[in-house]
Formats: C-alpha cells, sequence, structure tokens
C-alpha cells in the first residue's frame, strides 16, 4: 500500500499499479450474500480482507461498523468474524435487506412458514378488479395487471401468515427481490426504464426460487455464523444522535455522480409500503440534486480539492443544481469523515472503498478529496492501493440504456477503485 504523508502526496497517487492482495477473494462468497441484488455492493471479501489487514497493523478489532451499509455486506461479515457490528442506511431498503442479512433462522421452520404461505396463496381469492384500477400509479407503471395480482396475493400471504419479526422480513425480503424480475423494468439495466417486449416471470414460480435460495443461505449459515451483537439504524449518519464507539470502520461512500438511490430502488419501496411516492425519499441521501435549491451550501467550507474540482465544473454547461448538489456531496463527506474520527477509539482504523468519476470532460477525484479530509480530521498512517473491479473487467462500457456492455464506442465506465485506510 502507499502511504500519503501530506497532501501534496496525493496527487501520486494516481500512479499506482494495481494491488494483487485486494483484487479477488480467497473463498467463495456466501450465498447469503446474493439472496437480494443491491447496485454498487462492493464483494464481501473486501470485508473479510479488511479484518486481516487492521489485525496486521495492530488494532484489536472488536467493534466494527458501516457509516453507509447498503444492503449489510460487512454486517454479515462482521458476525462470521465474530466482531460486533453496528450500522446505518438511509434507504429502508437497504437496512431490510441488512437486517435480514445478519440474521439467523431454523431452516425448517422458515420452510414451514413458506409451505403455509404458499397454502394460503392458493386458497385465496383473486384480488377485486378494482384493485388494479386504483393501484399506485407508479405501481400500475411497471406492471401488468396479472404480475400485480400475483404480487398482491404473495404479499399479503406473508403478512397472514408470518407474525411481525425478523422471519417477516426475511420473506418481504425475498419479495423485494422478485419485484424487477416480475415487472417491465429492462432486465440488466441500472437505469429505470420500460422494456415493451419483455414478459414477465411467473410471479409465484420465482419466489419459490428465491426462497430455495434463501432456505440454502440459512442451512450454510448455521455451521459458519457465531453470535454478535448486530444493530442497524435507519437514517441519514449525520443526522443520527449517537454512534457508537467502534475499533474499525469498513465503508463505501456513494459516488458523487451515480444515480439517484431512490429511483434504482422505487419498486420495493413502493410494493412495501415505505412511501407512495418513491422521490420523496431522495431527501437527505447525499449528492442527491433533489430540492438542492432548498439547502444552504457554502462552497468555503470546502477542502481544496473539492473547490478545484467545483471551480474546473463551473467552466462547463453544468446545471446549477447539479453543481451545488456535488458540492453538498463534498461538505457531506468531510462532515462524515469527521464523525467517524470521534466513532473510533484511539488507535483505531477506518477503511473506505471508493472510485474517481468523470463529468462534463472533468475528473471527479473523490479519492483525493477524501484523503485531505482524512487529513484535516487528524487522521494519520493514510496508506492507499488499487484494486480492480472484477464485475466489471469485462464490460468497461454501459451503453445509452444503462445496461453493462463491451462495445468500446460506448460509455466508458470506472473499472478500478481505492483502498484507502487511515488511523485515529
Amino acid at each position: 500500500m502507499f502511504a500519503i504523508n501530506d497532501i501534496e502526496c496525493i496527487k501520486e497517487i494516481d500512479r499506482m499499479d494495481m494491488g494483487g492482495e485486494w483484487n479477488y477473494g480467497d473463498v467463495s462468497e456466501l450465498i447469503m450474500h446474493r439472496v437480494h441484488s443491491y447496485p454498487a455492493k462492493f464483494p464481501s471479501f473486501i470485508a473479510s480482507k479488511s479484518f486481516d489487514y487492521a489485525q496486521r497493523e495492530g488494532v484489536d478489532v472488536k467493534a466494527v461498523a458501516d457509516i453507509f451499509c447498503g444492503c449489510g455486506t460487512v454486517a454479515l461479515e462482521a458476525r462470521v468474524h465474530r466482531k460486533d457490528f453496528w450500522g446505518c442506511d438511509i434507504n429502508p431498503v437497504a437496512t431490510l435487506i441488512a437486517k435480514v442479512k445478519s440474521s439467523s433462522y431454523n431452516a425448517k421452520r422458515f420452510e414451514d412458514y413458506y409451505n403455509s404461505i404458499i397454502s394460503c396463496y392458493n386458497n385465496s381469492e383473486p384480488p377485486k378488479e378494482s384493485g388494479y384500477k386504483y393501484a399506485n400509479d407508479r405501481i400500475k407503471y411497471w406492471y401488468t395487471e396479472k404480475s400485480f395480482n400475483d404480487l398482491t396475493k404473495i404479499k399479503q400471504s406473508i403478512i397472514a401468515v408470518v407474525p411481525a419479526g425478523k422471519y417477516r422480513n426475511a420473506f418481504l425480503c425475498i419479495f423485494s427481490s422478485i419485484l424487477k424480475n416480475t415487472s417491465k423494468w429492462l432486465t440488466k439495466s441500472i437505469k429505470p426504464q420500460i422494456d415493451s417486449q419483455k414478459k414477465p416471470v411467473d410471479a409465484k414460480e420465482v419466489f419459490k426460487r428465491q426462497t430455495e435460495k434463501f432456505v440454502c443461505a440459512i442451512k450454510e449459515l448455521n455451521n459458519t455464523v457465531y453470535d454478535s451483537n448486530v444493530i442497524i439504524e435507519n437514517g441519514n449518519f449525520l443526522m443520527l444522535n449517537k454512534y457508537p464507539e467502534v475499533d474499525l470502520i469498513i465503508t463505501s461512500p456513494p459516488y458523487v455522480t451515480s444515480y439517484e438511490y431512490a429511483d434504482l430502488h422505487q419498486l420495493s419501496t413502493l410494493w412495501l409500503d415505505y412511501t407512495s411516492d418513491y422521490r420523496t425519499l431522495r431527501q437527505g441521501t447525499i449528492g442527491s440534486a433533489y430540492n438542492t435549491e432548498l439547502i444552504n451550501v457554502d462552497d468555503e467550507l470546502l477542502n481544496d480539492i473539492a473547490k478545484k474540482i467545483i471551480d474546473n465544473l463551473k467552466k462547463t454547461d453544468i446545471q446549477p443544481s447539479k453543481l451545488k448538489s456535488i458540492s453538498r456531496y463534498y461538505l457531506d463527506m468531510q462532515k462524515s469523515i469527521e464523525k467517524c474520527s470521534g466513532m473510533l477509539r484511539n488507535g483505531g482504523m477506518a477503511i473506505f472503498v471508493i472510485g474517481d468519476t468523470e463529468y462534463k470532460g472533468v475528473q471527479i477525484n473523490n479519492s483525493h478529496h477524501l484523503i485531505e479530509a482524512l487529513l484535516r480530521s487528524g487522521f494519520t498512517d493514510i496508506k492507499v492501493t488499487k484494486r480492480k473491479i472484477s464485475n466489471k473487467l469485462l464490460t468497461p462500457y454501459r451503453d445509452e440504456k444503462g445496461r453493462f456492455s463491451t462495445d468500446k464506442t460506448k460509455k466508458e465506465i470506472y473499472h478500478d477503485e481505492l483502498i484507502i485506510s487511515g488511523r485515529k
């Protein structure tokens, strides 16, 4: 890993070679990590290697945190490695998945619940014709009447059969995992868009397959997971009042020019009744352009690298709202780094997984900004290594519909990222 001693060293990381240790895992990923798709999820071996790396660097790791915990990759690995865990995420779909993945279950009880759900489904009356007519307009946009009716029966059967608690949450997570396949959402596309030629899969059949996969995950984990204390909160990290003291933070911050996460998860947020208008969940999201006109952003508080990026973007045709959202992103990240310092015990370590992007022809050096924020927040022994993003090695481009592609005429996307560590 490349050591950073001061701000002048930051520019040297652009000339770094790929670090082999962080490119691939040593063991196959647990099935539980794959029970629900999630965009921008880093591989589980990153968390596992982070534990080993911190221990080698002299950190006695007993408690771990992830301030942008997403779907709970670090949470599950913390359980496997017998570490206590605290995490938070502003996205309610993410925290549902994270809680489900990091809980323990009895496989026989889970299968019994499934059989009861299917029995309830088979014996229930078909939804009334008016159900689809008066459904949420956005749900009707994505679903045929048949898919809507089948999904409604599955959801109602889950709630009728499974008591509130971790088992019901697990089945709702499985339900959430089938929502894209049963919709008109363009397959393998990040962008929310209709595929007019798509034939939605049968909801009952895909629910069965996902449940079978989940049961396999339970049986695998019953032989490997040990008890530890796992706490996952739904909320904006910067707005929460209480934080635990931890020895290690492992996190992957949102990207400044990424898609709106509320848009990507709109099917689940609508079906699971987190909101009747998915757009409201953009509020408070770091880097969101939503409602930026109502937010005061003082560019003078930006660190030097953020100011340079903003100045370069001002020379382009960027929309004022987008420019303001980028400034807000960098300010929020600086505040997040300061709060991370406050969470860590003396001698503790923070590890960040982040990549650089490009927007309007301007290089968006997220990693440079983060390192400067670490230095200004008092972090020491900062080290950096670069890794290849394994799932993008063969498809480093994205077409106009948001799907990964090998076509070199399409937009190239980032295919490497940096692992940045710092000590308190």
